[in-house]
């Protein structure tokens, strides 16, 4: 991303208001969430104020989340710590238009409404053996083409090789729950 991107997503998140309310499922997987795990690790893509990583590491989860706004990062910190779970929760800036920060697989890889084909397989790979993929992005079903819209299929078509949960496309979202062979 340009440091014009980063300082526009600052921007967005310096204007909304601090979230306080307890840490739920992620809406895209709420009607899913007991196929996530209560151990383990996990990674958060472009993790915003952290939301879904607070969540996972309440369950129990040690989880990274990254994101390319600073603001966001420093919300999601402080989320961390109001919901005491600062000690399973590491938050840092990262540009994903690099590719995904280097590290080990992971049992958890949860990606809400950020979509950039051309991490898909690095995606797949940072998955341990058994790992759940939980991604969700804008689509073009029900809603008019866009450049950051999914085209119908495109989950599936990317993610094929995963042994499928759960699934959906409407209303302009699509999202997908997989685990890694």
């Amino acid at each position: 991303m340009s440091a014009e991107d980063r300082l526009r997503w600052d921007a967005v998140y310096a204007q909304r208001a601090v979230a306080d309310d307890e840490p739920t499922a992620p809406a895209d997987f709420r009607s899913v969430e007991n196929h996530f795990p209560t151990a383990g690790t996990a990674l958060e893509l472009a993790c915003g104020e952290g939301g879904a990583a607070v969540w996972l590491a309440r369950r129990g989860l040690a989880v990274w989340g990254v994101d390319v706004s600073a603001t966001a990062i420093g919300r999601a910190q402080d989320r961390a710590g109001q919901w005491q779970v600062e000690h399973r929760c590491r938050f840092d800036v990262a540009d994903l238009d690099h590719g995904l920060p280097p590290g080990p697989p992971v049992d958890v890889v949860i990606c809400q409404r950020f979509r950039a084909p051309e991490l898909n397989t690095a995606i797949v790979d940072r998955l341990a053996r058994g790992g759940l993929l939980a991604i969700s992005v804008l689509s073009e079903v029900d809603a008019a083409p866009g450049r950051y819209r999914a085209a119908r299929g495109e989950l599936h078509a990317a993610f094929g090789d995963l042994v499928p949960i759960r699934s959906d496309e409407r209303d302009g979202i699509a999202w997908l729950l997989g685990r890694k062979r």
